[in-house]
């Protein structure tokens, strides 16, 4: 994995847009937009085209032709996704079904009284996730670990319209308090998400295949858990037809409870939710090292 800048896209100006749009003329009406929003991403994104189009073509094995032509549905997902998260949030959630996949392993890892371990990716719309864990009372139990903070304009703006989060934030910091918020997290029988497919720069990394090719994960996220013997879930929150959110939530049962087990299986079901929603990876850089 080459690396990442630990800045996500986006402007203030393109939400507000969204947004007018949204409140305005509709959720269709977005969607409208985003048809020829995506179209510029492709020509002016060339990085992150180039990016989603190895994915595609090599980690996928689609011919060119085919591989051009699902860069544009990836951009055009990437969008959709992002005005999900602005309309749920605003006011339009009865528009959207919610599947509850596995949503029991949660009740039965909190049974444990350890706390536990959500391992995620940036794929799907994990942003959703406050409202999966509000129709199970369990919102104030969850925090985010992050190191993909997004610009402060805007994750205030994107506060301003939709309200805060429920779900709480632990921001992995230099000097390592968030070890302390994390240990207290646990004490307290409360849950930990990581997006554990990137590292960020100095961060110690584990080297395993990924879609038929060497990657360097964080070691944080797997050793936390093995070390301490912390209850682990793979989750994720799937867009799929018709305005339709599945949410997949599968228990982690090792022989061998050790950190290196631990990234393979997480791999192994990564690549599983990868080949079933290729168009919801973003990872918009050469994850790969595909362009050494």
């Amino acid at each position: 994995m080459s690396n990442w800048k630990g800045q996500s896209r986006g402007t203030v100006l393109g939400l507000r847009i969204y947004v007018f749009i949204i409140k305005t003329f509709g959720l269709y009406a977005s969607y409208f937009v985003l048809l020829f929003v995506a179209l510029y991403f492709i020509f002016f994104a060339f990085n992150s085209t180039k990016s989603v189009y190895y994915l595609f073509r090599k980690r996928l094995g689609f011919s060119k032709i085919k591989a051009a032509l699902n860069v544009y549905k990836s951009y055009f997902t990437f969008g959709r996704i992002q005005l999900d998260r602005v309309a749920i949030a605003s006011g339009l959630k009865h528009k959207y079904s919610f599947e509850f996949d596995g949503i029991q392993n949660i009740q039965n890892l909190l049974q444990q009284k350890k706390g536990g371990i959500l391992l995620t990716a940036h794929i799907g719309n994990f942003n959703l996730a406050k409202h999966f864990f509000d129709e199970t009372n369990n919102h104030h139990i969850v925090n985010l670990v992050v190191t993909d903070l997004e610009h402060e304009e805007i994750k205030d703006y994107l506060d301003s319209v939709t309200g805060k989060s429920a779900i709480k934030l632990i921001v992995l910091k230099e000097d390592l308090s968030h070890i302390f918020e994390m240990n207290r997290a646990l004490q307290n029988n409360e849950l930990l998400v990581f997006a554990a497919d990137r590292y960020t720069e100095n961060a110690k990394t584990f080297t395993q295949d990924f879609m038929g090719k060497p990657v360097k994960f964080p070691q944080g996220p797997f050793k936390l858990a093995a070390r301490n013997e912390i209850p682990v879930l793979f989750v994720h929150i799937m867009r799929e037809k018709n305005f339709h959110y599945h949410f997949y939530a599968r228990p982690y049962n090792p022989e061998n409870n050790d950190a290196k087990n631990l990234l393979k299986a997480y791999l192994e079901n990564l690549e599983i939710m990868l080949k079933k929603y290729p168009h919801q990876w973003y990872n918009y850089y050469d994850y790969w090292n595909d362009f050494s």
